[in-house]
């Protein structure tokens, strides 16, 4: 393999586990049966599934609930500036 294709097949893996990884984050974890069920098909990496929680707050889990109040904008960092 070329050093070029090399490169590419890295900066591949990496994109692939950065979007592992935010999906394995708290919210993601608490908040797995509601985004299925409430937010099916909302991308994690533009913050259409954190959105989609936050406006179904009232119908989450408590754990889900908890988790969205924790990070993120329930922290007062305001939607699209926290961690989930």
């Amino acid at each position: 393999m070329s050093m070029k294709g090399f490169v590419a097949a890295a900066l591949g893996l990496a994109v692939l586990g950065s979007a592992a990884f935010a999906q394995s984050g708290p919210v993601a974890t608490a908040c797995k049966d509601d985004l299925a069920k409430l937010c099916a098909g909302k991308k994690h990496e533009s913050r259409e599934a954190r959105t989609c929680l936050e406006e179904n707050k009232a119908k989450v889990a408590a754990a889900c609930k908890a988790a969205l109040e924790s990070t993120g904008g329930g922290q007062g960092k305001g939607a699209g500036k926290g961690k989930n």
